[in-house]
């Protein structure tokens, strides 16, 4: 009998989420789950790992087919720990979401949800991070999970590039066109505070803004599917580098 695939889950919006939820109805039928996700929200958490914070490592269900785990980490810190405490091997994927808002964009460099599955694949692991364009709490993802089950399917048949991870981002609508592969759009937030005095005479600021399309015409970007109802599945690289810049750079040494 051919084994069932290792899944790693994980989220930013807590172990609580009706994101996190779905996604697991959605992959259980797939493979043999752990999951890890922070007893809190973590959005707009990016990569970051916790240094000077101890973490400590909960389990909450253990059942066949699945064991869930709650952690005080960021997304990060789920599958960091996880690949160091919980597998003998590297599982075989690790998935990340489904997160309550909108990863496209630029808004990539910022998402919790997409630091966890950049963590899955800067150890060499197929991963994948989901997101739902509603902001609501109470959500409804029951439309999302085909296309969670169609793109992991693809996965599980095709593999991904290694250390390359797919951002894909669901619009909350009834009538989906379909799937499309496309790039990054850029953009950028344009950020505000709201400006609050406290009863006590202190000053808070809460961060607001919108998001602005620098490239609204191009129809090959992650921003027009999304506006056209198409769900958008972007290949994200590790690599940083500019290659055109260093074509450009002729530094004498």
């Amino acid at each position: 009998m051919k084994k069932k695939p290792s899944i790693l889950i994980t989220n930013d919006d807590g172990i609580q989420s009706g994101g996190l939820k779905a996604l697991i109805e959605a992959i259980r039928p797939f493979g043999d789950l752990t999951v890890v996700a922070s007893e809190k929200t973590m959005s707009g958490m990016s990569h970051a790992i916790s240094v000077n914070v101890p973490l400590h490592l909960t389990q909450i269900l253990s059942e066949e087919g699945i064991t869930i785990y709650k952690t005080n980490g960021t997304p990060a810190d789920c599958v960091k720990l996880a690949l160091n405490e919980l597998f003998d091997t590297k599982p075989d994927y690790v998935l990340s979401g489904i997160n309550h808002g909108s990863n496209s964009s630029i808004s990539v460099h910022y998402s919790g949800t997409i630091g966890g599955a950049r963590e899955g694949a800067l150890n060499g692991i197929p991963s994948i991070g989901f997101s739902l364009l509603d902001y609501d709490a109470n959500a409804n993802f029951s439309h999302s999970i085909k296309y969670c089950q169609q793109i992991f399917r693809f996965v599980l048949e095709n593999g991904v590039n290694p250390y390359t991870l797919f951002n894909v981002n669901i619009p909350n609508i009834a009538d989906i066109k379909g799937i499309k592969v496309c790039r990054q759009a850029k953009g950028r937030w344009v950020e505000e505070y709201d400006k609050y005095i406290s009863p006590h005479g202190n000053t808070h600021y809460y961060l607001t803004g919108k998001f602005i399309n620098d490239e609204p015409e191009a129809s090959d970007t992650d921003e027009w599917a999304l506006k056209n109802g198409y769900v958008s599945l972007s290949p994200c690289t590790l690599d940083g580098t500019c290659y055109e810049t260093i074509k450009s750079l002729k530094f004498k040494v």
